[in-house]
């Protein structure tokens, strides 16, 4: 009961995200934290000093990037385990820090910033930099309880959404051409083998999270009203 009381705002939320995820509501959130995922991957490539050749995002929640160089295995598992950080990194800054329009400002700069780098297509090249814009007015211009409320919901949606996709693409399908099937026929063992491992880095990483960063209570206050 006192976790119920201490975060029942984030168990609606979570519950809202479950209720709308099969709607068109709830597309352009999923968009999102694709872009996350394929920039992970992006992102561990300039890091092992490769080269970003193109990044795109799809309107049928698809993605891809295009690289050369850089440490292969560390890129491939950068897309799911990345994008959990970054979600855990989200809601984590909305729940324990009170720079939420810093945070929502900074990654609508980013995904700007990735646009005029890395991405070749129309209809990313549009979500991207429409949706970087419409996080800096937010940021700008929204108060940052509402800042703080977004960021809760990205994040929270990112970080439920990385051990399901990686049980649909990787075990319940695990002929699809993910990630793991691509780190099999590189580096050899099954596309499950590594599935799985990443499912269980995956939840242990959500369980240590919510143990260690919740806190007793995590809802925004609500004015009282006279």
């Amino acid at each position: 009961m006192a976790a119920l009381r201490g975060h029942w705002q984030l168990l609606l939320l979570l519950a809202l995200v479950f209720g709308l995820w099969q709607t068109p509501a709830i597309i352009p959130l999923k968009i999102l934290i694709v872009f996350l995922h394929e920039f992970a991957h992006a992102a561990m490539t300039v890091l092992t000093g490769g080269e970003v050749i193109s990044l795109s995002v799809s309107a049928n929640q698809g993605g891809e990037v295009w690289s050369r160089g850089g440490n292969r295995f560390l890129i491939l598992t950068a897309g799911y385990l990345g994008s959990l950080l970054f979600g855990m990194a989200l809601l984590l800054a909305a729940l324990r820090t009170h720079a939420d329009r810093t945070v929502m400002a900074a990654f609508g700069a980013l995904m700007i910033l990735v646009a005029l780098l890395y991405v070749r297509s129309g209809f990313a090249f549009a979500f991207c930099v429409g949706t970087g814009a419409s996080m800096l007015a937010i940021a700008r211009f929204l108060p940052r309880d509402v800042n703080d409320l977004i960021l809760r919901v990205i994040g929270l949606t990112s970080i439920i959404y990385v051990p399901y996709d990686i049980f649909s693409d990787t075990i319940a399908r695990s002929s699809l051409q993910s990630d793991a099937r691509m780190l099999a026929e590189e580096f050899g063992g099954a596309t499950i083998m590594w599935g799985g491992l990443w499912l269980i880095i995956s939840l242990v990483v959500i369980w240590f999270a919510v143990q260690r960063g919740l806190g007793p209570s995590s809802n925004i206050a609500i004015p009282k009203l006279r």
